[in-house]
C-alpha cells in the first residue's frame, strides 16, 4: 500500500523538520509536503476502491457463509425430523404388530373355548343318548331273559 508509505515519509518530514525554539512548531519545506499529499490524494481512490471491493468482498463471502450454514441447519432438521418420523412409523409399525398379535392370541382363545363348548355339547348329548340307549337295553334284555325263561318252561312242559 503506497498510501501508508507516503504516510510514513510525512511523519519523517515532520520528525526531521527543525522546531521553532521554545515552541512546538516546526518549519517544513512547504512544497515537499504538499507534493506528497497531492500524491496520497491521487493515490487514494485506488486505494478506497480496492478497500471498498475488500469490504464487499468479505461481507459477501460472510453472507454466502451464513447462506451455507443456515442450510446446513435446515437439512440437519430436515434430517432429524424424517429420523424421528421414521422412528415414529417404526414404533406405531411394532406398536400395531402387537396389539394384533395379542387380537390374535385372544381370538384364537375365544375359538378353542368355543370348539370346546361345541364339543363338550355333543358329547353330552351323546352320553345322554348313550344312557337312554342303554336303559332301553337293559329294558329290551330283560324283555328278551323273559322271553327266554319263558320259552324254556314251555320247552320243559312239552317234555
Amino acid at each position: 500500500m503506497e498510501i501508508f508509505t507516503l504516510l510514513e515519509t510525512l511523519e519523517d518530514i515532520l520528525e526531521k523538520s527543525k522546531n521553532l525554539p521554545f515552541t512546538e512548531k516546526s518549519i517544513i519545506e512547504k512544497n515537499q509536503f504538499l507534493d506528497i499529499i497531492k500524491e496520497i490524494r491521487l493515490k487514494l481512490p485506488d486505494e478506497l476502491k480496492q478497500a471498498k471491493w475488500i469490504k464487499e468482498e468479505r461481507e459477501r463471502i460472510i453472507e454466502e457463509a451464513k447462506k451455507d450454514a443456515d442450510d446446513i441447519v435446515k437439512e440437519a432438521e430436515n434430517r432429524i425430523i424424517s429420523m424421528i418420523d421414521e422412528h415414529e412409523i417404526t414404533k406405531k409399525a411394532y406398536d400395531k404388530k402387537t396389539e394384533i398379535i395379542a387380537d390374535a392370541n385372544q381370538m384364537h382363545r375365544e375359538v378353542i373355548q368355543g370348539a370346546n363348548t361345541y364339543v363338550d355339547g355333543i358329547l353330552a348329548n351323546i352320553e345322554n343318548n348313550m344312557l337312554e340307549l342303554g336303559k332301553t337295553l337293559s329294558g329290551v334284555e330283560m324283555s328278551i331273559q323273559n322271553a327266554l325263561e319263558t320259552i324254556q318252561n314251555n320247552r320243559k312242559e312239552l317234555k
